[in-house]
């Protein structure tokens, strides 16, 4: 018995792709903006939160990546397929990322404990 194909008009798969598109550009002009405003702050959180903002547009461009798969998915099984991997490389990116800011933070403190003489 074979899965049903996922019968979606080619027009609608364009239209998907260029609404992934449009918000991509658009996050992408979010960020650079976000970027060049931590970039003028000095404070002793502006590593972290310069290390935080990469680490959310590389999630996002996981997720628009993820979009156009599924856009481009023939059947329910390559869908299901393509939505697990997402989230088996998420979670194994979330974990990284906790465990960098948290050496950071770490760091970050014992920094702050130090005398300054």
């Amino acid at each position: 018995m074979s899965e049903p194909k996922l019968e979606v008009p080619a027009e609608l798969r364009d239209l998907a792709e260029k609404t992934i598109d449009q918000a991509e550009r658009a996050f992408g002009m979010f960020f650079d903006a976000a970027n060049k405003s931590v970039a003028t702050i000095s404070s002793p959180g502006t590593e972290i939160s310069k290390q935080a903002l990469a680490f959310t547009e590389q999630n996002m461009r996981a997720a628009f990546e993820h979009a156009r798969k599924l856009v481009h998915a023939t059947d329910l099984q390559q869908a299901m397929q393509i939505q697990s991997e997402f989230l088996r490389s998420q979670f194994t990116n979330a974990g990284e990322h906790m465990r960098q800011i948290s050496g950071d933070v770490m760091s970050a403190a014992k920094d702050t404990m130090k005398p300054k003489f």
